[in-house]
Formats: structure tokens, C-alpha cells, sequence
């Protein structure tokens, strides 16, 4: 698929298909994801990736506790990636938002829908999210940047909507 139209018409799913994603399109995904800019090339985000529905509804159970509204956030997608980003570095939100956008935008340039969720901030700074973090083997100072839903979509990709008025301002 051509860059630009993956950039300009990707938009969020809420519906997915069971069927997990091939391991080769995941890994091209996850590479986008690795190779996202980082601050001073510190390269501070790390991704956790599973299709476990175990691991993803102890996540997604967490994350609905914390958004107050419970139910299933995550939309029944069968792989979830977490990235998280080292606390310790500046730039790490920013960083971490970085891998986030390239992972959503190599989803569906591959033909796999996505989804941010937040809440991972919330999450991995409670002791339940610290404590998944230790059973995964996963040790240092995270900040948790987001939740990567993916999948392929049970409806199709939603249509883009216009972009609002005065977006861009040339100065």
C-alpha cells in the first residue's frame, strides 16, 4: 500500500475478527514499531506483545477498572501490544507515542486493523500492572504509553471523516 494513502485514510477499529495474525505481518508490525524516531536515539520504548487471551484480559481488565467503566475495552482483539517507555529518559511519552503511531499506521498498511486505548500509564503505575510486568520478566522504571489492539477488522475499515476547519495554519 502507498505511504501517504495509509497515513491519510487509516482509522480506528472496534470490531475484530478472532483469527490471529499471521506471525510474518506481525513481525513486519513490529519492526515499524522498533523503528519508530526516538529522542537522542535513546530508543527508550519497549513493546510487550502477546495473543494470549489470558495476558490480554488480565490487561484489559485492569484497564477497565481504571477507566470506571469496565466491560471489554479491547474490542476482542487478538494480539495486544503495550508499549511502555523507559521513565528515566525525557522524551520517553513522546518516544513511546512514536511507536504507537508507526505501529498503527504498519497495521493497516498490512491489511490489520488497530486501536490506541489508553490507560496503560494508569495501569502499569498501579502494583497490579507493576506486578504483571514481574511475572512477564520485565524489570526497570516503565511508564506504561499505550495499548496497540490489533487485528484483522470483523466490519471492514471505517471510512475517514473530513478533517476539521482551520487545521492547518500557514504562517
Amino acid at each position: 500500500m502507498d505511504a501517504l494513502y495509509a497515513l491519510q485514510n487509516r482509522r480506528s477499529v472496534r470490531a475484530f475478527k478472532p483469527e490471529p495474525i499471521e506471525e510474518k505481518v506481525l513481525d513486519e508490525i513490529l519492526a515499524a514499531g522498533m523503528n519508530a524516531p526516538s529522542g537522542r536515539n535513546l530508543q527508550s520504548p519497549i513493546m510487550v506483545v502477546t495473543s494470549d487471551p489470558e495476558k490480554i484480559a488480565a490487561v484489559e481488565k485492569l484497564n477497565g477498572e481504571v477507566s470506571g467503566m469496565g466491560g471489554h475495552p479491547f474490542y476482542g482483539a487478538p494480539t495486544l501490544v503495550v508499549v511502555l517507555a523507559d521513565a528515566s529518559v525525557g522524551t520517553a511519552l513522546y518516544d513511546g507515542s512514536l511507536v504507537m503511531g508507526n505501529l498503527l499506521n504498519a497495521a493497516y498498511a498490512l491489511g490489520v486493523g488497530g486501536r490506541w486505548v489508553h490507560r496503560a500509564k494508569e495501569v502499569f503505575a498501579s502494583d497490579a500492572g507493576k506486578a504483571l510486568l514481574k511475572a512477564w520478566g520485565i524489570e526497570g522504571d516503565y511508564v506504561g504509553v499505550g495499548n496497540c489492539l490489533l487485528g484483522y477488522p470483523a466490519d471492514g475499515f471505517p471510512d475517514p471523516i473530513p478533517r476539521k476547519d482551520g487545521y492547518v495554519y500557514r504562517v
